[in-house]
């Protein structure tokens, strides 16, 4: 296992990070998985005796319930608080158990459903969100805390504000962004600067050898602003977790059975699977293990959010950190889930070139 900063922070992180969407299973989240105490206890343990020392998980995941369970799991390990770097989100909304049986479930399902304030990015939200977070993990501090979606509701003012407070406050140490538009995070960027605020240090977004649309413009400001990024369902949602072969029937047992998400370009999923298939059977490895170690290779990629319902699955994707691929591995591999051209990066890239020639 490698390790490396959090983008401009001196965090240090490991290449791999545990993801726990995994744990709880609560609801819909059961598609993905609905591991309880004892399995994720096993899988927490695996992780870290591996190297693994980042764990990432969010309030809506099981309705708090992976938050709950993952907060255990790193109390059974027994080791440092310091030792372990948690991260989790805030936006989504989200339905707490009610305790009074399925009626009354579905009592607060519907009166959480019309309410405006349980959910989004403002001042209230985000204090009532940490708190509810901090008490599920059972711990008094967060190190990653991340805002989970864009918020077309709140100004980005308020929620930087208020997440400047709540690090000012001691209950976060660095605040990350998920699933934004590069306007978006330029503008955050913008704003913190501009106000002397705690600053947007990572960006989690979806990237896969399968889906490589954040190189477009997000990869070149992170690059320019030193923001870490953390691939998550860096395998396009198991579609290319070795079970998927072109012309042949798909695993019943996939999520993607029932949750057919992120969205792929099978066509050219499937022409990596192809490209991947040799790389992976001369080295005895997995082509899950070789689409990691095309991730991990890039340079711009902090650390890569992995999930696991069994060991067995949590083995076979830490093993991703001893498989090197070659320059001329990676080169068929960029060619062959290399993105459509598109504008205006064509012509960026013409007149890039240009400018640049004869300049050393």
């Amino acid at each position: 296992m490698r390790y490396r900063k959090l983008g401009r922070t001196g965090l240090v992180v490991s290449e791999l990070c545990l993801g726990t969407m995994t744990f709880g299973g609560d609801d819909f989240w059961r598609v993905i998985g609905a591991l309880q105490q004892d399995a994720a206890n096993e899988l927490v343990r695996d992780a870290f005796a591996a190297g693994v020392n980042f764990f990432d998980t969010a309030d809506v995941y099981s309705s708090g319930v992976s938050e709950t369970i993952l907060g255990q799991s790193i109390k059974a390990l027994g080791v440092g608080r310091d030792e372990v770097v948690i991260a989790t989100k805030a936006f989504g909304r989200f339905y707490a158990p009610a305790s009074g049986g399925a009626a009354d479930a579905q009592e607060v399902f519907a009166r959480r459903q019309k309410s405006h304030n349980t959910w989004g990015l403002s001042r209230k939200h985000l204090f009532d969100a940490v708190d509810a977070s901090l008490k599920r993990l059972a711990m008094d501090h967060i190190d990653l805390y991340q805002v989970h979606a864009f918020d077309p509701v709140t100004p980005l003012e308020e929620t930087l504000g208020a997440l400047d407070d709540i690090v000012k406050s001691g209950r976060v140490r660095y605040i990350g962004l998920c699933n934004m538009a590069a306007w978006q995070i330029a503008k955050s960027l913008g704003i913190s600067a501009r106000k002397q605020l705690a600053r947007f240090e990572s960006a989690q977004m979806y990237y896969t050898i399968a889906g490589r649309d954040l190189e477009r413009e997000v990869v070149p400001l992170a690059q320019d602003e030193s923001l870490a990024i953390l691939p998550w369902s860096p395998l396009a949602g198991g579609f290319l977790s070795g079970k998927y072969q072109r012309n042949a029937a798909g695993p019943n047992d996939s999520r993607r059975v029932s949750f057919d998400f992120p969205p792929v370009n099978k066509d050219r999923a499937y022409d990596c699977i192809d490209a991947m298939n040799p790389m992976a059977s001369a080295r005895d490895a997995s082509v899950a293990g070789v689409a990691l170690g095309w991730l991990l290779a890039k340079p711009w990629v902090t650390s890569v959010i992995i999930g696991a319902k069994t060991p067995e699955q949590l083995k076979q994707n830490l093993a991703a950190v001893d498989v090197k691929l070659s320059a001329e591995e990676m080169a068929v591999l960029d060619k062959v889930s290399e993105l459509p051209r598109e504008y205006p990066g064509w012509m960026l890239e013409r007149q890039g070139g240009e400018r640049t020639t004869g300049i050393a």
